[in-house]
């Protein structure tokens, strides 16, 4: 059984028989068999997609007018601002390709 947080607040034996029992009765909330947790998989759910394994975070200070310029293209700025770094390490002969 997992460690609970300290202040963590648990239904009394009665609460949880009340709680259980108006769950059970709704039937948008229809537990899983034991067939169905058995098939379940882990998924990733919202939020940032997998990373590749070939990124380092970092933190880089640069001026506001550039970052907010690449935010101002939308979604995928930071991806943009790497491709055009890596470009420019490739102009200037430090990076291969």
């Amino acid at each position: 059984m997992p460690k609970l947080k300290a202040g963590t607040i648990l239904p009394t034996v009665e609460e949880d028989v009340a709680i259980t029992k108006a769950a059970m009765q709704d039937l948008d909330a229809t537990p899983y068999s034991d067939e169905e947790w058995a098939k379940a998989a882990p998924t990733r759910g919202p939020g940032r997609p997998a990373g590749s394994g070939t990124k380092v975070a970092t933190n880089l200070r640069l001026d506001r007018d550039l970052v907010d310029a690449f935010k101002a293209t939308g979604s995928g700025w930071q991806t943009r601002l790497n491709d055009a770094l890596r470009e420019w390490a490739r102009d200037h002969h430090l990076v291969a390709g």
